[in-house]
Parts: C-alpha cells; sequence; structure tokens
C-alpha cells in the first residue's frame, strides 16, 4: 500500500500547486486569462479532493495505527494533509457557492489567502511525507529557520485553539448575518 499512497498522492498535490497559480490568475488576471482560470478552478478542485480523499485514505494503510500515533513526524503529516484538505475544501465551496462572485471585491482576497494559506499547508504535509519515505526536502531547512524541527509535535497551545475557535465561530455569525441580509432583499 505504501507505493500506492506515493502514487497517488501528487494528484492532489500537482492540482493544487496548480489551484494556487489559477486563483492568483483569476483573481489579479484580466481578460481571457482570467476568465479561463476561474471556469477551470472548481473542476480542478473537485478532482483534487476526490485525490486527496484516496491520498488520506492510503495514507492511514501504510502503517499500523499505533505507529502513526506515536510518531510526532506522522502525526504533523496527518494533521497538515487534513488542514490542507479543509482548506480547499473551503475554496471549493467558496467556488461552487459564489461562482464568478468569488473573484471580485473582497470575496477576492478571502479567496487569495485561502489558496496561499492551502498552498503551505500541502507544502508542509508534503515535505513531512518526504521525510517518512526517506527523502527529506530542502524545505524542511526553511520550516526549521521559522522554528519548527518538523522531528518533533507540532500543536497548538490552548489559548491559539481557543481563539481560532472564536474566530470560526465569529465568522459562522457573519457569514448568518450576512446571508439573512441578502434574503431580506
Amino acid at each position: 500500500m505504501t507505493g500506492m499512497h506515493h502514487m497517488i498522492v501528487h494528484f492532489p498535490v500537482g492540482f493544487w500547486a496548480l489551484a494556487v497559480l489559477l486563483v492568483l490568475f483569476g483573481t489579479l488576471g484580466r481578460g481571457r486569462t482570467a476568465e479561463i482560470s476561474q471556469a477551470a478552478l472548481l473542476p480542478l478542485l473537485l478532482l483534487s479532493l476526490l485525490g486527496a480523499l484516496a491520498a488520506i485514505i492510503t495514507g492511514f494503510l501504510v502503517w499500523p495505527w499505533e505507529a502513526n500515533l506515536h510518531s510526532p513526524l506522522a502525526r504533523n503529516h496527518i494533521l497538515m494533509s487534513l488542514w490542507s484538505m479543509a482548506v480547499w475544501t473551503m475554496v471549493a465551496v467558496l467556488i461552487w457557492r459564489a461562482g464568478a462572485a468569488a473573484f471580485t471585491g473582497a470575496r477576492r482576497w478571502v479567496l487569495v489567502f485561502l489558496a496561499l494559506l492551502g498552498g503551505g499547508l500541502f507544502a508542509m504535509s508534503g515535505t513531512l511525507g518526504g521525510h517518512l519515505a526517506g527523502a527529506p526536502t530542502a524545505f524542511s531547512k526553511i520550516l526549521g529557520a521559522l522554528g519548527w524541527n518538523v522531528y518533533t509535535s507540532f500543536y497548538v497551545p490552548d489559548g491559539v485553539l481557543l481563539a481560532l475557535i472564536l474566530i470560526g465561530l465569529g465568522c459562522a455569525v457573519l457569514g448568518a448575518i450576512g446571508r439573512h441580509k441578502v434574503i431580506k432583499k
């Protein structure tokens, strides 16, 4: 199953790398290039999410759960993979729900932020997977320079976790208020 995971994981990684470029071209570009980028993004994201789901499932089958849960490197890889998928799912839902409006106004900057965040997360996930496969990358040195030793557990302090939950709840409330205002019009 290890070989299967190694093959499948290249699909979401490649698609998400392309998605970052399409978001940038679609939000910052003009003309036909922007139109093509916007039109191609949702189908690409749907394929990438299917590939990510397959990669995560096959990844869980590579090593026993006990090994994954006791290895900080494996836990970090799983965490970054799931976060990547969550961010790209948000991007797909935003584009699916907002359509062409996702590329205009304030939504454009949310889209750019989420794409860059998703790009960073899948880069971290990929470099951690490379370490697990015995092929570390130079990106690990960048993460180390930023203060993260990839061989230790990444954790979120309780205060930061509470702040993230409050921000998420605030965003949900703002979304509900905005939706309510749109429905009233």
